[in-house]
C-alpha cells in the first residue's frame, strides 16, 4: 500500500556530513507522520527523528539534537534527514516509516508500519 525508499548512505569521516532522502508512493503522503529509525549490529532499532504530516512538529532523539535535521517535502513525497557533525556511533543501517497516527499521539509512540528498505551509514575515524 506504502512504499518507502532510502537514498543517500554512505561512508564518510569522522565530522562529515550526509543528507538521506526517502521518497514516498502509494498511500497519499501527505496523511502521514515520518520517522528516521536506525540500527547497529547488534543493537536494538532506535528511532532518529520524526516530523508530523504537515511538517509542524519534529522530533530529534537527544543521541543527534543538534547535528541531524529531519524535513519533509509534501510536493516531492520525500522527507529527509540532515546529518552534520557525524560520529562512529552514528554508523548503522538507516530507515524510514511512515505512521498514521491518532491526533494527540505522540510521534515517538506512532504505529510505524510501513518501512522501506534501508541504507547503510558508516563513519570512520
Amino acid at each position: 500500500q506504502v512504499q518507502l525508499v532510502e537514498s543517500g548512505g554512505g561512508l564518510v569521516q569522522t565530522g562529515g556530513s550526509l543528507r538521506l532522502s526517502c521518497v514516498a508512493s502509494g498511500r497519499t503522503f501527505n496523511s502521514a507522520a515520518m520517522g528516521w529509525f536506525r540500527q547497529a549490529p547488534g543493537k536494538e532499532r532506535e528511532i532518529v527523528a520524526a516530523i508530523s504530516r504537515l511538517g509542524v512538529t519534529t522530533y530529534h532523539a537527544d543521541s543527534v539534537k543538534g547535528r541531524f535535521t529531519i524535513s519533509r517535502d509534501n510536493a516531492r513525497n520525500t522527507v529527509f534527514l540532515q546529518m552534520d557533525s557525524l560520529k562512529p556511533e552514528d554508523t548503522a543501517v538507516y530507515y524510514c516509516a511512515a505512521a498514521y497516527r491518532r491526533p494527540g499521539q505522540s510521534l515517538v509512540n506512532a504505529n510505524y508500519a510501513y518501512w522501506g528498505q534501508g541504507t547503510q551509514v558508516t563513519v570512520s575515524s
